[in-house]
């Protein structure tokens, strides 16, 4: 029983810590956002020590928000009483009530503002993406080394640094206006996407496709889409997370092995999703300019309209070219551009277009840089040398389906 409510609590966390912090910090202070991370945490454990034995509440989140919620309460009552007793006036009750956890309204606004916060220009961008992570998206420490990485050492640095500066300079949990905005509005973006890729593709551990955080990541997104802050650029990224998403259910069989999406059966996409990215694709076009975002929508979506295999690979690679430009001549965005030119050109041009990354260091301890070079390499009937790209990428990190798939492929080069 315990072991059922700690996987429900896990779950409970990934969905509701971004709004459950923002709630306790709004009635505790941005200053204080440890304690309100603590309070978080502490009404976890008092769930997990009491579900078990007293049964799972009804309402699982509603319980969680009541708990922290009059523990932060609590100790807003305690401090007033203590401040009033020091100044010989005597105790009374603090005059500020929060609204009730069910106003639906209130806590989507309190886990907007704590995005925004997190996201504020005054936190360097490696710690206020961190900091997101970890406090909207409830990722831990680990989580987040794992997707930048880094160290855990290094993050945790990072988390005590953004939370420092939020003390010192006073941020508070106002929504941006204007040019405050766009600056916070892209570090927003950012932590989405972090979160939804972590989700799509796992960089280790048992299973390829995180489905929680994809979940999560959406969820995010559409808030904010759904608010008065939303921009054409955050309506592609939705438009591309939802699309990317609807083709979960057919990304790994029922073995828990990936599947191509060459090989993947489309009936099995979410229609929902896939009307909803097409949703948020319609409203992104609304501006003059074009993001990364909006590209890689578009690429999105050519690959649902191509379900079957009959993708426009050349209108794929043509915005490839742009995305690998905007991007600054990403190595991670200059992979996937050659994938679209094996498509498009051949395997020959595939690998000439991927030998200019070997130049990158990371890149060469990348499985999917290797595992396309084996690919290709394959395709021209060089086995011998497929084969060595295939055994280096089954030495670096990648997700147990991963790693049976070059299994896989290592061997059908290995047969003679």
């Amino acid at each position: 029983m315990k072991e059922e409510t700690g996987e429900l609590l896990e779950h409970l966390f990934r969905q509701i810590s971004g709004r459950l912090t923002g709630h306790v910090t709004r009635l505790l202070g941005p200053a204080r956002l440890d304690l309100a991370e603590e309070i978080v945490q502490e009404s976890m454990l008092r769930a997990l020590e009491t579900w078990p034995y007293q049964g799972t509440p009804e309402n699982p989140a509603g319980w969680l928000f009541r708990t922290a919620r009059n523990r932060a309460m609590d100790l807003l009552r305690h401090e007033s009483m203590a401040e009033r007793k020091h100044a010989q006036e005597g105790p009374a009750a603090v005059t500020v009530e929060p609204p009730d956890f069910e106003d639906d309204a209130q806590i989507r606004d309190d886990e907007l503002r704590m995005i925004f916060m997190c996201c504020h220009p005054e936190i360097a961008r490696d710690a206020r993406v961190a900091l997101s992570l970890k406090i909207a998206g409830g990722f831990s420490v680990r989580e987040i080394a794992r997707a930048f990485l880094t160290e855990e050492a290094t993050i945790a640095q990072r988390l005590v640094r953004a939370k420092r500066q939020i003390r010192e300079k006073g941020l508070g949990l106002e929504m941006p206006r204007g040019a405050d905005l766009a600056g916070r509005m892209e570090a927003a973006l950012e932590v989405l996407y972090f979160v939804f890729n972590e989700g799509y593709a796992a960089h280790e551990g048992e299973d390829l496709v995180r489905r929680d955080l994809c979940v999560e990541a959406l969820r995010l997104g559409l808030a904010l889409a759904e608010s008065e802050v939303a921009r054409p650029e955050l309506h592609a990224l939705v438009a591309m997370m939802a699309l990317q998403a609807a083709r979960l259910p057919a990304r790994v069989d029922a073995l828990g092995d990936l599947v191509l999406l060459e090989d993947q059966d489309s009936s099995k996409w979410d229609r929902e999703l896939i009307g909803l990215g097409f949703h948020h694709f319609d409203l992104s076009i609304a501006g003059d300019e074009v993001s990364e975002y909006h590209l890689q929508a578009a690429i999105a979506a050519a690959h649902v309209r191509g379900a079957g295999g009959a993708a426009d690979w050349e209108m794929i690679l043509e915005q490839y070219d742009r995305l690998w430009e905007m991007s600054g001549w990403s190595p991670v965005v200059a992979l996937n551009r050659a994938v679209a030119v094996g498509k498009v050109r051949g395997a020959e041009e595939a690998l000439a277009a991927l030998d200019g990354l070997e130049r990158d260091a990371p890149m060469r301890q990348y499985h999917l840089f290797l595992a396309a070079r084996g690919h290709f390499l394959r395709e021209l009937g060089r086995r011998e040398e497929a084969a060595r790209c295939y055994r280096a990428a089954l030495e670096c990190r990648c997700s147990e389906p991963e790693r049976r798939l070059l299994r896989r492929k290592l061997g059908e080069c290995e047969v003679s």
